[in-house]
């Protein structure tokens, strides 16, 4: 006989595995969103912000505005009174714009340099597309026209069949000139009647 085993092992009934497996997510249904703790953008928009500001910062206007916008900023903290002046002599908080400007100014910029080589590299993919698909049907064509040019020497033409023809009449009315009778049928049927007319 077996020994039994210890009794005071609780057994599971059947079919209570499934309820204490540890649910796994189906593959049937989506995940459920992660919370997260940063905030989400829409990549196209910022890349889209990021060109505009890029191609702004490009133009003769805004170096006119921030010309204007340093000279007034100088201009203001030296001759303006003591107790209104917010960037005395050195222009530190100046420099400090200055320097915050373009700090975001060079990452925009290069993030709208970035988007303008991948438009560019699908811009030559695309070319490269279209010119493979012309210079195969460039091949087509001119093997078309090869085999039409291939087949038409062997066609014969109007001027030739002309031209053959004429050779054979010059041919036939030799050969009756030299031989004395008709070989036409037509002029055959068309002299008897004369014939005819003639012996009476």
């Amino acid at each position: 006989m077996v020994p039994e085993r210890e009794s005071t092992r609780e057994r599971t009934p059947a079919g209570a595995t499934a309820a204490t497996r540890p649910r796994t997510p189906r593959l049937d249904q989506p995940r459920p969103p992660r919370h997260r703790f940063l905030p989400e953008w829409d990549p196209e928009a910022f890349g889209r912000l990021s060109e505009r500001i890029a191609r702004f910062l490009g133009t003769g206007r805004f170096i006119v505005w921030m010309t204007v916008v340093i000279i007034v900023w100088v201009v203001w903290n030296i001759s303006a009174p003591q107790h209104l002046r917010f960037d005395t002599y050195p222009f530190i908080f100046l420099t400090l714009v200055l320097s915050l400007q373009a700090s975001y100014a060079a990452p925009l910029i290069l993030l709208a340099q970035n988007r303008q080589d991948d438009r560019d590299r699908v811009n030559l993919e695309q070319d490269r597309k279209q010119n493979e698909r012309s210079i195969a049907d460039t091949e087509y064509l001119t093997r078309e026209i090869a085999s039409l040019r291939m087949g038409l020497g062997e066609v014969a033409t109007r001027d030739w069949i002309r031209s053959e023809l004429q050779d054979l009449v010059k041919e036939l009315e030799d050969r009756r000139r030299h031989d004395g009778h008709v070989v036409f049928p037509a002029e055959r049927s068309e002299r008897s009647p004369r014939r005819d007319t003639d012996d009476r």
